[in-house]
């Protein structure tokens, strides 16, 4: 065998493991994309769900209206028992 044959061997050689690595490779991208699909779909219903849990601005004018009213009864109370004394 002379230098040119086992030159050309090595290079196939090389040629072949550098294909295998490289579908390797674009394997693993290919399902590397498909995952962060799946990871993006995933954090999109989460901020849907999120967003759908805040505080509505009537429930909100509901809650502070008896939250005052409480505070005022409290102060009402308060002063009551200050003119006692």
């Amino acid at each position: 065998m002379d230098f040119q044959v086992g030159f050309n061997i090595a290079i196939g050689l090389a040629a072949f493991f550098g294909g295998y690595v490289l579908k390797s490779i674009s394997e693993n991208l290919r399902s590397l994309q498909v995952a962060d699909v799946v990871l993006s779909e995933k954090v999109q219903k989460i901020e849907v769900l999120v967003a759908g849990e805040y505080v509505k601005h009537s429930d909100l004018a509901k809650l502070s209206s008896a939250l005052f009213t409480k505070l005022d009864k409290i102060s009402d109370k308060l002063d009551t028992k200050m003119d006692k004394s």
